[in-house]
């Protein structure tokens, strides 16, 4: 089993820290992960692609993720121009930071869709808009492929104290709120 996602967002959402937390919490759980990024211009802003690989073997490949098996979306506005879902196997995941619903998002009826409103997590709980934890959260939710309790554990690693408990509060509520679209 190999499982590789990719994340689409900006500079400054926290793509590689997201795609870190995910490797991370995989090791935890047994698993042999990898995680990089690529960037383009490096400044605020700027589109950014992190990349994770999770598999119960060895990993061996190196290179960009062509065809992921799930992709995540930290900013919806990414569509516009790029192809965020280019080699995404049918009937992969595709969980995008968005107050719209499903239906208001161009993702073909051949991947499964859901959407997480992270930034007004991120604003109401965090007070901040870095939506890192909130989209690992959701993506626990929609994948089953990572455990919510392990990524707390990673979140508590990198953000001790106050700061750590409101990520995993914002965390815990896009889980919940994925589970809820799924039901």
């Amino acid at each position: 089993m190999i499982e590789e996602i990719r994340i689409h967002g900006r500079g400054g959402q926290g793509n590689v820290t997201a795609s870190e937390f995910l490797a991370e919490a995989a090791f935890a759980e047994g698993y042999h992960a990898q995680s990089f990024p690529m960037f383009g211009s490096e400044r605020h802003g700027a589109p950014v692609t992190a990349y994770v690989r999770v598999s119960d073997k060895p990993v061996r490949v190196r290179s960009q993720i062509y065809e992921p098996d799930h992709v995540i979306i930290q900013d919806e506005t990414l569509f516009g121009g790029n192809d965020v879902l280019e080699g995404l196997k049918e009937g992969g995941l595709v969980i995008v930071n968005s107050e719209k619903p499903e239906a208001g998002i161009p993702v073909p009826d051949k991947y499964r869709l859901v959407t997480v409103p992270a930034t007004t997590l991120a604003i109401d709980i965090v007070g901040k808009p870095i939506i890192n934890t909130i989209m690992v959260g959701a993506f626990a939710g929609a994948s089953n492929l990572i455990r919510l309790e392990t990524l707390e554990l990673s979140v508590r690693e990198r953000y001790p104290g106050e700061l750590g408990e409101k990520e995993i509060v914002a965390m815990n509520r896009a889980f919940v709120l994925v589970k809820e679209q799924l039901a």
